[in-house]
């Protein structure tokens, strides 16, 4: 996956207003991948995610909250591709490349980087508690899993591996963790 591909709606149907906020974060993420989130402005999200400024802000307050609703839709959109996974490796794997690929966070760690390390640093945010029940309802593990499967796929927003690393770690980490 060499392009950042476009955030893919839940299966299930989806109102106006969630496509509105799916084309939101498309086009945030997409202008993010350019310039960062400093750079980024409304106007120019707007205009990638086919929506009036006015959409946005009936939507959001600003763009600060409209940044951390698109963290806790990537949380959400990330736990369901691990839980369509065949097994607990592929999540592993899926959930891997999945962040050591996105051109986002790859932008971010070059523009941003004290927001990087917010993001990375384990707290009692409501957004890390929603990544934490994620990781449990993907993995079904105790605590102290859920905590070196969460290091392991944080380590990786800094310093992304290659697809060939995520699937050799991915299978290494399962058969540690889940004696498979």
């Amino acid at each position: 996956m060499s392009a950042q591909p476009a955030l893919a709606p839940y299966a299930r149907q989806t109102s106006v207003s969630n496509k509105s906020r799916i084309a939101i974060f498309n086009g945030a993420k997409s202008v993010i991948c350019e310039v960062g989130n400093y750079q980024s402005n409304i106007a120019e999200i707007a205009l990638r995610a086919q929506v009036s400024k006015a959409t946005i802000y009936n939507q959001f307050a600003d763009k600060a909250e409209m940044m951390e609703c698109l963290v806790e839709y990537e949380v959400e959109r990330l736990t369901q591709v691990a839980l369509a996974a065949s097994s607990r490796e592929e999540a592993l794997y899926l959930l891997s490349t999945h962040i050591s690929q996105d051109l986002a966070l790859r932008k971010l760690v070059e523009s941003d980087p004290l927001d990087i390390a917010k993001l990375v640093t384990i707290s009692t945010h409501p957004t890390w508690v929603l990544v934490h029940q994620g990781i449990a309802k993907v993995f079904g593990a105790d605590s102290a899993v859920c905590g070196v499967i969460l290091r392991w796929l944080i380590g990786q927003i800094p310093s992304p591996i290659t697809e060939d690393e995520s699937r050799t770690q991915s299978k290494r980490l399962a058969s540690t963790l889940f004696h498979n």
